[in-house]
């Protein structure tokens, strides 16, 4: 243990760095693209760049599946019954729940007490640029939502990275394999043996990692003017990182109580996934690596590899925060006054319909629009916030990293003094 210890620090220490090194160059190239190319030609070169982090996502998302289910069914079968399933689920859920609620209410105070919308000139808007949401938004409804968390196959859900629905199966899986007991072990082994393969090829994916954000940075800065935007939503971008640097000094303050000392150590395991997450604007694209330093920080695998893919359908903190603060934003753009009861309506409409959508694309903005649609706000009005809306992923994205990561240890310290 003592002689792995250094050659942990050092990698860890030396990917961060290539990262940030990485986004610093992107925005360098971005910016000089933007300034000496032409639109047409900085779109062309955008999109080009983009692929490196495109690359990055895929290789990432190659590994998320076999990862999953591996650690999950293991994890489950060495827990060996439904009691320690449904102990830690329990806590789970209600961690999760609680932290939803809060990163909605942090969202619904700030865009009240700052008012962002207020006083918004629409004229400029070109409302149908909203159109790739509002279309996702009509088959957004009660059935897609069971359809979406219960598999009607585990190849289809694998092969479309369905993290809740690979979750179910794995469950079930695990349970199965835990109840047959001996007979099962000679499998229980193979998968366990195979989840160390894959945890090995974490490592030579992430060596990927700072092209894929110095590809995904470049991209935007080549195609957007930030300081431009910066300067049309100051109001809103000023009003969100309000709310969104609330919400990190709660989780902070929380894992502070329940962790003590630790939290720090928690933080410094954590940076890289952090940073990956807020370069690409993907919390999944951290998935395998959090796995990975989680375990080190001291989290027991079963825990890890119960607790994370939940988390990752259930307990998006900073994308939460988002949709009430993004819902009420856009009525106040209109000029839609919500009485207090109908924002905590909103609230809890929100924290149903938003669970177990991770792997819809632009999933924030999708239940934004439905949400809107339901409360007589309208749905063009996404457009307003489309264009600002990459920077504030960038932020919702590495807030949801540090939920989790805050989460899974909490779990994983409760159940330590319960065993």
């Amino acid at each position: 243990m003592t002689n792995e210890q250094p050659t942990k620090t050092s990698f860890f220490g030396n990917l961060t760095t290539q990262i940030l090194i990485a986004m610093i160059l992107g925005v360098i190239l971005g910016v000089i693209v933007h300034n000496n190319i032409s639109a047409e030609g900085a779109k062309e070169f955008s999109t080009y760049i983009k692929m490196l982090a495109t690359i990055f996502i895929r290789l990432v998302q190659m590994i998320i599946a076999p990862l999953v289910f591996t650690t999950l069914v293991v994890g489950i079968a060495k827990l060996g019954d439904i009691k320690a399933v449904g102990r830690i689920g329990g806590k789970a859920l209600g961690w999760f729940f609680t932290a939803s609620f809060i990163s909605l209410l942090i969202g619904m105070c700030w865009v009240n007490i700052l008012k962002p919308g207020v006083g918004l000139n629409l004229s400029d808007v070109d409302l149908s640029t909203a159109s790739e949401v509002t279309e996702k938004t009509s088959n957004f409804s009660a059935q897609n939502f069971i359809e979406h968390i219960i598999p009607k196959s585990i190849v289809e859900a694998m092969a479309t990275n369905e993290i809740l629905q690979i979750v179910i199966f794995s469950i079930f899986f695990g349970l199965a394999a835990a109840a047959i007991g001996d007979t099962a072990k000679p499998v229980v082994n193979a998968l366990d043996k195979t989840s160390h393969i894959v945890l090995k090829m974490v490592n030579y994916v992430m060596k990927f990692a700072p092209l894929g954000v110095f590809g995904a940075i470049a991209g935007v800065f080549a195609i957007r003017d930030f300081g431009d935007l910066l300067l049309t939503y100051a109001k809103f971008f000023g009003s969100f990182m309000v709310g969104i640097s609330t919400l990190w000094v709660v989780l902070l303050v929380v894992g502070y109580l329940f962790l003590g000392k630790a939290m720090g150590l928690l933080l410094k395991r954590i940076v890289s996934p952090l940073i990956i997450a807020f370069g690409t604007t993907s919390s999944e694209a951290v998935f395998p690596k959090l796995t990975e330093e989680l375990e080190r920080f001291g989290v027991k695998d079963r825990i890890v590899s119960f607790m994370l893919p939940l988390g990752y359908s259930f307990n998006l903190d900073g994308s939460m925060m988002y949709m009430t603060f993004a819902s009420i934003f856009i009525a106040q753009a209109y000029g839609i006054d919500l009485s207090v009861g109908t924002q905590f309506t909103m609230l809890f409409v929100l924290m149903l319909t938003s669970k177990g959508i991770a792997g819809v694309p632009r999933a924030s903005l999708v239940v934004v629009a439905a949400t809107c649609g339901m409360f007589k706000i309208p749905i063009e009005g996404i457009a307003l916030i489309l264009p600002i809306d990459h920077f504030c992923d960038m932020f919702r994205s590495a807030t949801n990293v540090l939920g989790n990561a805050l989460a899974t240890s909490v779990v994983g310290k409760w159940e330590k003094h319960d065993s």
